[in-house]
């Protein structure tokens, strides 16, 4: 063997080692970091939760499946030991991207008590409109039979230029509450 395949092979080595050690790092951290995120988006939630129905006082998550990892919804209870509501996180595409929520609605679901954007990407200016007050404020205490926009014969007004963003945003509380309904139902 040359000199030149020698000065080869040692280069080659040195990159797989580094490789290797570098494989090694990002597996040991990638466990811990997913927990992380984890339990910060389950703490993010429950705050969010927590926002729209001040009384609980605890959250009991609902699983789908038996796997328990994805929680479908979460028995809202109050300290007597009551079920006052069910709080929920969605998402719905919207017209740039997936539009998160958390939303909340009453024992007997009848009424939205309230909904909060969590995330979006929605065109600055408009879409992003969701997250106002005056939008946002249409859900507060608003029966499930009127979770509809104003155009469909509901109650909610959709943003001036944004009717993909605030249809998203109705479309993705009816799909999760009618879920909710059907599992309660079982």
């Amino acid at each position: 063997m040359n000199e030149s395949n020698k000065e080869i092979i040692k280069v080659i080595s040195k990159l797989v080692l580094i490789s290797v050690v570098a494989s090694a790092v990002l597996g040991a951290t990638y466990v811990p970091t997913q927990e992380q995120l984890r339990l910060a988006e389950q703490k993010e939630t429950q705050e969010s939760l927590t926002q729209l129905i001040p009384e609980v006082e605890e959250f009991e998550p609902v699983y789908l499946g038996e796997n328990e990892e994805e929680v479908l919804y979460y028995e809202a209870y109050d300290s007597n030991g009551n079920i006052i509501g069910y709080g929920f996180v969605t998402e719905e595409p919207g017209y740039e991207d997936d539009i998160k929520m958390a939303a909340a609605v009453d024992a007997d679901l009848e009424n939205l008590i309230g909904m909060n954007i969590l995330s979006q990407a929605e065109t600055p200016g408009k879409g992003t409109k969701i997250k106002s007050s005056e939008f946002k404020n249409q859900f507060d205490n608003l029966p499930l039979d009127d979770l509809a926009l104003s155009q469909d014969s509901g109650e909610v007004d959709a943003i001036s230029g944004s009717t993909v963003s605030s249809s998203a945003v109705v479309t993705g509380l009816n799909n999760k509450v009618s879920e909710i309904k059907q599992e309660i139902n079982k």
